[in-house]
């Protein structure tokens, strides 16, 4: 019998039969073998009912420290010191002159291209490192500490103290020649871009061969602070290092402490591995190590003093890479690996257009769509889970209800170094999508061919 001459109740029957067939099939399939939250179920705890322990610390209110706390105020006169070579004219006596022979002039010194000093005059004379001054045909002077004033009158008065020069003839000249200098080490780890999710990924798979770089520094009296050290070597940190500089002093007393704190933490290491029940400890701050921060919290002081950001033969200035600081993404979000921003906070939202997916936008990964090898689904995906780490190797899943995360921005918590981001459809969510597009395929499909 032909379908058109059917009678139309008859006809609809059937249309309605056999979408009800296919609708039935398609959600019998669906929760066989579609549906996510069935077959791949996670145990997730709902954001807003995990303890604050958990969630990252924002940092968009994070104020800069002020950089002229870094550096050293010059104090209005030189003061001498051990390493300066100084510029010394006695009339006289430096450098000897006979009797009856016209006095030699002194000496005119030029300084280095990159030296702020003018010139000087006199003959070049060390001071010690004990802050000594040797000078002919008297004992050495002690100049630690003065000014180039006062050590001309302790020169002068020397002189006329072991009767060597009359009054009238003590007229010593004393300049700089050169600025005693402290050798500083500086170990940068921000010469790369973490900008991009490919530079990213070859940090973390060791494919990158932007390594650190390394500089031995000279800098001045009253240079010799961390501030000038970064300025030397680049300027302060960039985005894909860490919001601090780390000193490590050199001095013997400063390496002994760090290696007995380091001993004492593979003591500890060790025992916890006799336990198999003990959490394994994590390495705490070195507190040998300073660490200058870069930002802080508003209404925080820094405690920064003059001592902790003055540099001494042999110190380290460390700038420390943040290249581990990634999250990942997976289900239904295209899979990678992302940096995460070093000074703004990024919630889950964001982090979801940074993989790529728009919130309430559909998808073409699995789902319903998937399903059935067609295009995307009618129906966004409205879960996501974090899987965040905890110590003792254990693992939190937060839930995120995306309705109200869109709504309400504290259901939107704040990720974390090492998040892995899973999107997820609900198992209503599916069921919807699948019936949508059954009808669509099949339904309209009837329809038009029993008309």
């Amino acid at each position: 019998m032909n379908r058109k001459s059917l009678p139309a109740g008859k006809r609809a029957s059937r249309v309605l039969r056999s979408f009800t067939t296919v609708v039935a099939a398609g959600l019998l399939s669906t929760a066989m073998t579609g549906c996510t939250a069935l077959t791949q179920p996670i145990n997730g705890v709902p954001a807003n009912r995990l303890p604050n322990t958990f969630f990252a610390e924002p940092k968009n209110d994070l104020v800069p420290v002020d950089i002229s706390l870094l550096s050293l105020e010059p104090p209005r006169d030189y003061q001498i010191s051990g390493g300066d070579i100084l510029g010394v004219y006695i009339e006289g006596v430096l450098p000897f002159n006979p009797p009856n022979a016209p006095p030699e002039p002194p000496p005119v010194n030029f300084p280095d291209a990159d030296s702020t000093l003018p010139p000087s005059i006199g003959y070049p004379i060390a001071v010690q490192d004990d802050g000594t001054l040797a000078l002919p045909l008297i004992e050495p002077l002690d100049v630690e500490g003065l000014t180039l004033e006062q050590i001309r009158e302790a020169i002068r008065d020397a002189y006329i103290e072991e009767e060597i020069l009359r009054p009238e003839k003590a007229r010593p000249i004393v300049t700089i020649i050169k600025e005693r200098t402290y050798d500083v080490i500086v170990v940068r780890e921000d010469g790369g871009n973490l900008l991009t999710q490919n530079i990213a990924a070859d940090y973390i798979r060791g494919t990158s061969d932007k390594s650190a770089s390394g500089a031995m520094i000279q800098l001045p009296a009253y240079q010799n602070d961390v501030l000038h050290a970064l300025v030397e070597t680049g300027g302060l940190p960039g985005l894909n290092a860490k919001n601090e500089v780390k000193v490590l002093r050199a001095s013997e007393a400063d390496q002994r402490k760090r290696s007995q704190f380091m001993q004492q933490f593979y003591a500890q290491q060790r025992a916890a591995m006799l336990d198999p029940c003990a959490c394994p400890p994590e390495l705490p701050d070195d507190p040998t190590i300073l660490r200058i921060p870069l930002r802080l919290k508003p209404g925080i002081i820094p405690n920064i003093t003059p001592d902790q950001v003055t540099l001494q033969d042999g110190d380290i200035v460390y700038i420390e890479s943040r290249e581990t600081e990634v999250f990942y993404t997976g289900g239904l979000l295209p899979g990678g690996e992302f940096p995460l921003p070093r000074d703004y906070d990024l919630d889950v939202l964001g982090a979801m257009a940074i993989a790529g997916q728009g919130v309430g936008s559909t998808t073409n990964s699995g789902g319903a769509g998937g399903i059935l090898g067609r295009g995307s689904s009618a129906i966004p995906p409205g879960r996501v889970y974090i899987l965040r780490k905890t110590r003792c190797n254990g693992q939190v899943a937060i839930e995120v209800d995306l309705t109200k995360a869109i709504n309400d921005p504290k259901s939107r918590p704040l990720i974390m170094a090492g998040d892995t981001i899973l999107l997820q459809y609900r198992c209503e969510e599916e069921l919807l999508n699948f019936g949508i597009a059954t009808f669509f395929t099949y339904g309209l499909t009837e329809l038009i061919r029993s008309n």
